[in-house]
């Protein structure tokens, strides 16, 4: 069974545009990616070709500049070569992943990385130089915030491996909370908001551009767990949503799969819906034309990023079997921690 690549793509509003600046963004991240010792060789080069990652952030910011572009770009691979480390023996052992992040979050505080640092951390502490580069302190805070939580989701996620008991599921509640953070969705949105400029501390935490910004990172994250289903459950996983509904409905794994897609597909359109409110709600705020502009550049972003994610998760081949990295890591991808 090809599980998570049938069944009826998500549908939302708008057409997914690429990025013309794409393939000079693409030649500048493999160049960044070696300089920082996260692909060592041919073999690992050709394995991340497949998973097509600067189609993905050039379908997410289909509007942004060279510099930017090639931040989100390597930021996203960060991610999933980052995350692909604990897909062995590695991922069952909490304490031992809990180590390895905690240098990565004192580089959100320091600015630095260590002494001596491993390719993992070479690597964040530029993408964390970059990214907050000519910030605000509050922006600043926020996303160093996203990024603790995103690093600390990871030995949360190994601690459910290594306790799973068949009968022992997370909560809906529990799920979602992990889910946030180990997808590492909300430090792609701030740097939609880096990318589009700052929105105005009133807009941004008021309950409607909130919700939107929960479910701009809910859709793609849920409907992910269709298509990574394959890759997480033989390690596993139980922070995914097809496996805590299979569970909690006693259905079958395909029903399950359509369980999720329902739910994804609500999200996105509930996302539309608010869309539609934003601009009375500006008004009724007192915006300045500026800040009502910077609101509407940055929900028209979590749209271009709805877009993008969907559109690349339906054709990478990187949650495929013959994209997946096998459970025990390959050579040219250790010692990156």
């Amino acid at each position: 069974m090809n599980a998570g690549y049938a069944g009826d793509a998500i549908s939302i509003p708008g057409r997914v545009r690429v990025n013309p600046l794409r393939d000079a963004a693409a030649a500048h991240n493999l160049d960044w990616l070696r300089a920082h010792g996260m692909l060592r060789d041919a073999k690992a080069q050709r394995h991340y070709d497949h998973w097509a990652i600067p189609d993905l952030a050039a379908a997410s910011f289909p509007d942004a500049g060279l510099a930017d572009l090639c931040l989100a770009i390597d930021q996203c691979a960060f991610y999933f070569l980052f995350d692909d480390q604990f897909d062995g023996e590695l991922g069952l052992n909490p304490a031992e992943v809990a180590r390895i992040c905690a240098p990565l979050i004192t580089i959100l505080h320091t600015g630095r990385p260590p002494e001596t640092p491993s390719p993992v951390e070479s690597a964040f502490a530029d993408l964390w130089r970059r990214g907050s580069q000519g910030m605000s302190p509050r922006w600043r805070a926020r996303a160093a915030y996203h990024w603790e939580g995103y690093f600390s989701a990871h030995p949360s996620e190994a601690l459910g491996r290594a306790t799973h008991h068949a009968e022992d599921y997370p909560s809906r509640a529990a799920y979602l909370v992990l889910r946030r953070g180990a997808s590492g969705v909300d430090t792609v949105l701030d740097l939609a908001e880096r990318f589009l400029g700052e929105v105005a501390a009133a807009a941004f935490h008021n309950p409607q551009l909130t919700l939107m910004r929960q479910l701009a990172g809910d859709a793609p994250a849920v409907n992910n767990d269709v298509y990574s289903y394959p890759k997480e459950v033989p390690r596993g996983d139980v922070y995914n949503l097809s496996v805590i509904l299979q569970h909690e409905h006693q259905c079958s794994l395909e029903e399950a799969f359509g369980l999720v897609r329902a739910e994804a597909q609500w999200m996105a359109d509930e996302f539309f819906r608010l869309a539609e409110e934003l601009p009375g709600i500006c008004v009724a705020l007192g915006l300045t034309a500026e800040e009502s502009a910077a609101v509407a550049r940055y929900a028209d972003g979590m749209g271009d990023w709805m877009r993008g994610y969907f559109s690349w998760e339906a054709s990478t081949i990187r949650y495929r079997p013959e994209g997946a990295l096998p459970i025990n890591r390959p050579n040219y991808l250790e010692e990156l921690l």
